[in-house]
């Protein structure tokens, strides 16, 4: 991908997430976040949860995955951050789906840059808000 190729209002190929419970238990090693609302449902709907749900931090990065798919190098995502905007309850049977679109909201053709906007669902309610990350465009 290079800078004569990224416009402005740009779509990104979009994507399906699916998220099983085995996919937080696997999540939870590798980040050390064993909190039980991420695996133990009577746990999670006893503190007013729907279900179990998934690390916030998980879905952030499936989420970029988008935008890395797009640009074929992670290390040309720059900067990244999102709010939380609603959590993805992760059913025993059939898991999630979280839905990922991106488009592209600016070029900087001096910086060699660009700033993607990211838009996460599930179930049709955002789970990600401000999600923008900025990338190299070169």
């Amino acid at each position: 991908m290079t800078l004569a190729s990224v416009e402005v209002g740009q779509q990104l190929p979009p994507r399906t997430v699916h998220v099983e419970r085995s996919s937080l238990v696997r999540y939870a090693g590798a980040s050390g976040d064993f909190n039980p609302i991420h695996w133990d449902e009577r746990f999670a709907t006893a503190v007013g949860l729907p279900d179990v749900i998934a690390h916030g931090m998980f879905t952030m990065g499936a989420a970029v995955q988008v935008v890395v798919d797009w640009l074929g190098d992670a290390g040309k995502v720059l900067e990244y951050a999102v709010r939380f905007s609603a959590p993805v309850p992760v059913p025993h049977d059939g898991g999630a789906e979280i839905e990922v679109s991106a488009v592209v909201k600016s070029v900087d053709a001096p910086a060699r840059r660009a700033v993607v906007e990211i838009t996460a669902t599930h179930g049709g309610a955002k789970v990600l808000t401000r999600a923008l990350a900025t990338v190299a465009t070169d």
